[in-house]
């Protein structure tokens, strides 16, 4: 069956009802959208201001004023929209269709007589379109305003945004491709690949497909686009100190089949794969889903952080080499985590591999959730492992690194990416192939699917992640034969399955457990153990020797100031000890806390004229907390620390 634009199983089929997730997913709707919309519009004063909705009124002919922001400001009521078109699939709002309708027609107001649309172009470089693909974004801004429309049409049915959108990608189509007199160059910031593969899958215009595949088999070959654009006379640099560019940085280094290892930006990057692996699905392109295997493996097995998070370095927001994953200086920017697990769910649909799903469950479960304060109205645009707050200083290596969630960013494509993906959470919950179901993630939800032509509802009852035992109905209004498949957690042991009290055989099939038959009216109880585990990193992550983090299932654990006083780096843990684990209903909105014991270097003997001394090290017993790392940063300003140092007794 052909893949729908968002999800195989449409948005509005799909409730989630999870007590875990749902601190966030309610807020979406009621908290983080109308703040958002406040900061677009410049209504709050204490916040960086945004000019983009006062940008399109400019575009549009109805203010006088200068373009302000960055040159892809554009995306952030692009993404916004995104969100309220995936929040509207499950509960229409009046008022706030009411408002997106406005938003789309002063969108639609700004948008050039030919179908061109991008404030910054058309109020600031009227002369300059596509004169600057390296730097302008206008590819990258069209695919965010084009994913926009498309999750608006498909919650509402209206037609409007996605008549603008189309009308600017008709005019990409005419501009851009491989005929004479287009111009053969490719997006410096990757996105609209993607987008245009999401616009074909809604219209069947056959030419949006072509193009995102031209711009993806383009990319790499020949002269560096790039390279020859800064050559040209009169060329015009958006950003004059980014001096000597380089290719590796948007991954335009080789032709894409040929990359075997993550470079570069993080976030150009995935959306690079993800788009990958939709042509490589849509056009049967066994070859360049081999590369998405390739890039996958390098990103995850060498390159990807215990949370889920991807581009270790501060400078460029970028990959650098194979176990480089320093922790308190690293970058791990939450729109690659969000990019990470586009790209991983797609490929686990292609290939029905749970593996996949094992890694977007742990960067959703962590990096996306450590991103945005549990209020929803702050954010973390960097997502390190260890803070010390008084060392992240401006002008230093840590610059980048803040100590506590900021309400917005001059640069703010983190919040509003953050916000869409919460609000379309259930597209990675399951996977529909004909008259087969794939579990993917043990979230609580209601969804109506239909199998071999029978509408079924499907029920998800559980507490996960703080308890492992989910109940799963399955509600047919007659009986067909059909499968469900059901992931197996990579951390998961004893994994069981009752269908209808009786246990099943099970065999397990690339990650997923797959029960066929005649289905009805079912019910399976899915059990595992999950313990929270000390885990080691690979002995070439050279930051990390010697050290030891936690985990419980697919939650990764912290010590934080709070709970464990500071100087956190001087604490020790013997990986001998059971870790106890309890539940608190009032800390953090309740979640599980683990305690173990350790010993921290004694600071007794030492003053402050003392730098280094000749002494042997004296240990303190101490007892520490430890709380979800997606949580961190939610009580106080203070230090966190996700490896600690591993005591030895030699």
């Amino acid at each position: 069956m052909g893949k729908a634009a968002n999800s195989s199983i449409s948005l509005k089929q799909i409730h989630v009802t999870d007590n875990f997730w749902n601190k966030y997913v309610h807020l979406v709707k009621d908290v983080i959208i109308p703040y958002q919309w406040d900061i677009l519009n410049d209504k709050l004063e204490d916040v960086e201001t945004s000019h983009c909705i006062e940008n399109f009124k400019i575009a549009a002919g109805e203010k006088e004023g200068e373009f302000q922001g960055a040159v892809f400001q554009d995306t952030d009521v692009a993404k916004w929209l995104e969100a309220v078109g995936f929040v509207l699939n499950y509960e229409r709002d009046e008022k706030l269709e009411e408002l997106a309708d406005e938003t789309i027609e002063l969108i639609g107001r700004a948008q050039q007589p030919d179908g061109y649309l991008n404030t910054y172009f058309t109020i600031k470089e009227p002369d300059g379109r596509w004169s600057n693909l390296m730097e302008g974004h206008e590819l990258y801004t069209a695919g965010h305003m084009i994913e926009a429309a498309v999750a608006y049409y498909e919650a509402t049915g209206k037609r409007r945004f996605l008549e603008i959108v189309s009308k600017f990608a008709d005019l990409v189509c005419q501009t851009f491709g491989p005929e004479e007199g287009k111009i053969h160059g490719y997006p410096g910031h990757q996105e609209i690949e993607l987008a245009l593969v999401k616009l074909y899958r809604v219209t069947r215009e056959k030419k949006y497909l072509d193009l995102a595949k031209y711009f993806i088999d383009l990319r790499g070959t020949g002269k560096n686009y790039f390279l020859e654009e800064e050559k040209r006379p009169g060329h015009k640099r958006i950003f004059p100190d980014f001096v000597n560019y380089d290719t590796m940085y948007a991954q335009a280094h080789k032709p894409v089949r040929k990359q075997r290892t993550a470079e570069g930006h993080a976030v150009r990057a995935n959306y690079m794969y993800s788009a990958m692996a939709d042509l490589a699905y849509e056009y049967q392109d066994k070859e360049l889903q081999q590369a998405c295997r390739n890039l996958w493996d390098n990103m995850v097995h060498k390159r990807m952080y215990i949370t889920g998070s991807v581009g270790s370095s501060g400078f460029l927001e970028r990959f650098t080499t194979d176990y480089d994953l320093p922790n308190d200086s690293n970058y791990s920017e939450t729109c690659a985590t969000i990019a990470l697990a586009m790209f991983g769910k797609r490929m686990a649909d292609m290939e029905k591999d749970a593996s996949y799903m094992d890694v977007v469950e742990r960067a959703l479960y962590n990096t996306l959730l450590s991103g945005i304060a549990m209020d929803g109205k702050s954010f973390f645009y960097v997502n390190p492992l260890e803070v010390w707050p008084v060392s992240c200083m401006p002008r230093t290596s840590r610059e980048h690194v803040k100590p506590v969630r900021q309400k917005w960013f001059g640069v703010a494509c983190c919040p509003p990416n953050i916000t869409r993906t919460l609000a379309s959470l259930g597209q990675y919950i399951y996977f529909q192939e004909e008259n087969e179901i794939y579990v993917n993630l043990y979230v609580a939800n209601e969804t109506e699917v239909t199998l071999n032509g029978v509408p079924f509802k499907i029920t998800l009852k559980g507490n996960f992640p703080w308890e492992n035992k989910m109940t799963v109905s399955v509600d047919g209004v007659q009986e067909t034969e059909a499968i469900i498949a059901f992931r197996v957690p990579a951390y998961a042991e004893n994994f069981k399955i009752l269908r209808n009290g009786k246990e099943e055989n099970l065999t397990e099939d690339h990650g997923y457990i797959k029960i066929s038959g005649k289905m009805y009216k079912e019910t399976f109880e899915i059990s595992f153990d999950a313990e929270p585990v000390f885990v080691h990193a690979n002995p070439q992550v050279r930051v990390d020797s010697a050290k030891v983090a936690v985990v419980k299932g697919p939650l990764v654990y912290c010590v934080e100031e709070a709970d464990n006083g500071e100087n956190l780096s001087s604490v020790m843990v013997n990986t001998d000890q059971k870790i106890e684990e309890t539940y608190d209903d009032e800390l953090l909105e309740g979640c599980s806390v683990l305690h173990i014991t350790g010993k921290k270097i004694s600071e007794k003997g030492w003053n402050e004229g003392i730098l280094y001394q000749n002494r042997k090290v004296e240990l303190e017993d101490v007892k520490l907390t430890l709380v979800p790392y997606c949580y961190w940063g939610n009580r106080e300003n203070g230090e966190m620390l996700v490896w600690m140092k591993e005591l030895f007794y030699m």
